[in-house]
């Protein structure tokens, strides 16, 4: 029961001091913190040097080209010929252990 009557003796007053400061003054008035941004171009040249830019940017993030495909100089049948040897042969490694079998 203490604690009830506590909180609630808490909430009331939290309200009241509340109230107060809404009362104090209507709106606050920051007008005179305010700073005023002085620019030297006009609206007209900042949106054609944003279309100008968004027109020639380059979307692509640096180093993030993939490499040139790499030409190779053996037939892809001489590949897969020589693999089928190794696997037949046993000299090919196996799983994650690295067997050879």
């Amino acid at each position: 029961m203490n604690r009830t009557l506590a909180a609630s003796a808490l909430i009331a007053a939290a309200a009241l001091a509340s109230t107060a400061s809404f009362a104090a003054g209507g709106e606050a008035n920051y007008s005179e913190h305010q700073s005023q941004a002085v620019s030297l171009l006009s609206r007209g040249s900042v949106a054609a040097e944003a279309a100008k830019v968004s027109s020639t940017r380059n979307f692509e993030p640096a180093g993030s080209r993939v490499a040139a495909p790499v030409v190779s100089s053996v037939a892809r049948t001489d590949v897969r010929a020589q693999t089928v040897a190794a696997v037949r042969s046993g000299q090919t490694v196996r799983g994650e252990i690295g067997r050879v079998l």
